[in-house]
């Protein structure tokens, strides 16, 4: 279990649209090294909540810390550029590029040389571009990528698309890595796969991770600590034990089988 200081700190977070509440005075914190789960309904608020942290959405309260840091009114870009990745529930990868290519646009952010020394591609700018091209290589062995490494993304199948996304959110190299049911839609093989390569990303790669997902099993195997939302509320926080027992949690989301 994840026993670092915190990460990530989501201090009483409201988020509108309109009259409608997405989320109300949410706080939580992510811990250094741990898998952190946010459950709950569809409409709950868990996307809505990543969207805050990476300010594709901005709260109408509350603020986010990032390494003790407020992150609240940054734009996404340099938030990226702090350490924080996601991947979208719905994929947004560059489909007319390759799965290499889509890797390589994710390291835009640590690029260095200026547009002239691009342009003649010698020295400095030659031997950045052998290092992006080394990182985004061993992401593709990592990921288990070398068959589809030059196949354009859009002529992939759903599974393997997600795992090119999470390949794009590592080679931003990040500290924190926001998933977004990263296994909706795959069928068992391939969720067993991506769960695979999360625990993967974890263990071996020292990563703190935060996750959407909606299958229990899943969530309760390999989370740390999960976090649990309902009409934009958080009603528990909590290890899995603790939100299995929980009787809001049952009543709201799990049902009685996780009370067995």
């Amino acid at each position: 279990m994840g026993v670092g200081p915190a990460l990530l700190t989501v201090d009483n977070v409201s988020l509108n649209f309109g009259r409608v509440q997405a989320l109300s005075h949410v706080s939580c914190e992510v811990r250094e090294h741990e898998i952190l789960a946010i459950i709950g309904p569809n409409g709950a608020g868990k996307t809505s909540l990543l969207n805050c942290i990476s300010n594709f959405y901005r709260p109408s309260e509350g603020r986010i810390l990032f390494k003790g840091k407020d992150i609240t009114r940054l734009p996404p870009s340099q938030i990226a550029r702090l350490g924080i990745a996601r991947t979208f529930q719905n994929i947004a990868l560059y489909t007319g590029l390759s799965t290499l290519d889509n890797l390589m646009a994710a390291r835009h952010i640590h690029m260095k040389s200026g547009f002239l020394a691009c342009l003649v591609y010698w020295g400095f700018a030659h031997r950045e571009d052998l290092e992006h091209r080394r990182v985004v290589e061993e992401i593709i062995d990592f990921l288990e990528m070398e068959a589809i490494r030059k196949t354009v993304v859009g002529a992939l199948p759903h599974g393997l698309r997600k795992r090119v996304e999470l390949g794009r959110a590592l080679a931003l190299e990040p500290r924190l890595l926001l998933l977004d049911e990263p296994m909706t839609g795959m069928n068992q093989e391939e969720k067993e796969d991506m769960a695979r390569f999360i625990l993967d990303i974890y263990e071996r790669r020292n990563m703190t991770i935060v996750l959407i997902e909606h299958d229990m099993g899943l969530v309760m195997d390999i989370a740390d600590r999960v976090v649990v939302l309902d009409f934009g509320l958080k009603i528990a926080e909590g290890t899995p034990d603790e939100i299995k027992s929980n009787p809001d949690v049952i009543k709201a989301y799990l049902g009685q089988e996780f009370t067995l």
